[in-house]
């Protein structure tokens, strides 16, 4: 901590002031977080070479202004509510300059810099409640059996965790998944072809990498996935938006746009975030395109397991005969999204120079995270896992449909789907969905707005509504306060 406070002993200001005026900056720029443990006294006039006196009246001091607070036979802490006047002074206090000196960004790091984050401060958040988006169940994740898990293979192979190095990740877990996705998904591929990556925002950065020169023209879904756009603006590309229907995106409609582009960015089994599925006939106009131009497809099949209704409908990349299209997916909408492990299924011309990429990114994934998962995998527990989620995915959803029925009737239509885990709630016309979003947040719900998800203001409102990680009884609190802002 004494790196963050800066005294000086020649200065001729008392040391105690200079404690106190230096913990005020610290926690009123967040340097301390709200909630933090300070040192001992003892430990901390150690560690500035203070007498204890002097440290011990700070802290008194500091006390009394509600900086800090103390906690009976625990210590010393930041308040978690600073005084209002506090936190009107921090707001208030103008920015220092910027010091010209300061070396500029690239850019293409000044883009990154401007980009907006996909959903603002709650991202961040560890937070579950209605209608929180892309979490699955985690009430409903197998703690236990992942803990024994990872006990038994800590146990019987640590030294081999330690020293295990491999950049397209662990081989076992790379079989387990080529198997998994030829028989579940119609993916033809096999282990060498397939990349541990951290999640599919990696996924599709690597892609825009290895692929993509600056300027180079992208299709992207309208509405569609925002996070996949900053990657590829991060890159440098340029992003062609295209319209999205019943059938998916709009083949025709894009080449009209820009013919010449490099790269096509879709999500076929479920559209994010329209929840609808491309139809076989753009699916083959997608393809031949590719095939036409000599460009590239990226199928991101990021929730593909959660299917209601129906077959499980083949991936895009089962249907190329001619290794136009990458495949990616994630276990973040089947386990958790902490765990930070996907797959990106390459074309065998492609494995060395992803290798490449991966290497010089952050060389792998974390060992001991594959090595349990692949242990999921080839032991039954992730089938099983998935059957459970299918059952109470679909019990959810079926809740949510009910309560919108009863409650929101007139103000918002809610449909059910066949897949994913959100359902797309229409308003009526002339509503203003980031208004009602608004308001909904103001009562502790999230129901994001179709139109944050666009590139233009044009179509339909509607309200996204995620059910996954939402307890039955907690569906209904979260319509009944829905309604509310609705009125």
């Amino acid at each position: 901590m004494a790196t963050t406070l800066v005294l000086d002993a020649s200065s001729g200001a008392p040391l105690q002031q200079q404690l106190v005026r230096a913990l005020h900056s610290a926690i009123l720029e967040r340097r301390l977080a709200p909630g933090s443990r300070l040192p001992s006294s003892r430990a901390l006039a150690d560690e500035l070479d203070l007498s204890r006196n002097t440290v011990m009246n700070a802290y008194a001091q500091l006390l009394a202004e509600g900086y800090l607070e103390g906690r009976a036979g625990s210590g010393t802490y930041v308040a978690t509510e600073l005084p209002e006047r506090l936190l009107h002074r921090a707001r208030a206090s103008p920015r220092a300059p910027r010091d010209p000196r300061a070396p500029a960004l690239s850019r293409r790091g000044s883009h990154l810099a401007s980009l907006t984050p996909p959903f603002g401060p709650e991202w961040s958040r560890p937070m579950l409640r209605a209608f929180q988006l892309g979490t699955p169940a985690l009430d409903a994740f197998p703690g236990e059996l992942w803990g024994r898990l990872l006990h038994r293979r800590w146990q019987r192979s640590w030294r081999d965790m330690l020293a295990h190095r491999d950049v397209r990740g662990a081989l076992p877990l790379r079989r387990a998944i080529a198997s998994y996705l030829g028989t579940s998904r119609g993916v033809r591929c096999v282990p060498e072809q397939v990349l541990i990556v951290n999640g599919s925002q990696q996924a599709i950065g690597l892609v825009a990498q290895v692929l993509l020169d600056p300027g180079d023209a992208v299709w992207v879904e309208d509405p569609g996935y925002l996070a996949a756009r900053g990657a590829l603006q991060g890159a440098g590309a340029t992003l062609v938006p295209v319209p999205v229907d019943a059938e998916g995106l709009d083949v025709e409609a894009a080449t009209r746009l820009r013919p010449d582009a490099r790269l096509a960015v879709v999500t076929p089994s479920n559209q994010f975030p329209l929840c609808v599925t491309m139809s076989p006939q753009r699916r083959e106009a997608l393809l031949a395109w590719a095939r036409r131009t000599d460009a590239w497809v990226f199928e991101d099949d990021y929730d593909s397991e959660f299917r209601y209704a129906g077959r499980p409908l083949p991936s895009l990349q089962g249907l190329a005969s001619d290794s136009r299209v990458l495949y990616c997916g994630t276990f973040s909408k089947v386990l958790t999204s902490s765990l930070r492990l996907g797959y990106l299924v390459v074309p065998e011309s492609l494995v060395d120079a992803f290798a490449a990429a991966r290497m010089y990114a952050d060389v792998q994934s974390p060992t001991l995270e594959q090595a349990v998962l692949t242990d999921f995998i080839q032991e039954g527990h992730f089938s099983r896992h998935v059957r459970r989620m299918r059952v109470l995915y679909a019990k959810r959803q079926a809740r949510l449909v009910e309560a919108a029925r009863r409650e929101l009737k007139g103000a918002l239509d809610v449909a059910p789907s066949d897949t994913g885990l959100h359902l797309v709630g229409w308003l009526p016309e002339g509503a203003d969905d980031l208004a009602v979003s608004a308001r909904a947040a103001e009562r502790g719900v999230q129901a994001l707005g179709l139109s944050q998800f666009r590139t233009a203001p044009r179509g339909r409102h509607a309200l996204l509504l995620g059910y996954a990680c939402v307890p039955e009884p907690e569906l209904d609190m979260g319509v009944r306060r829905l309604a509310e802002a609705l009125d």
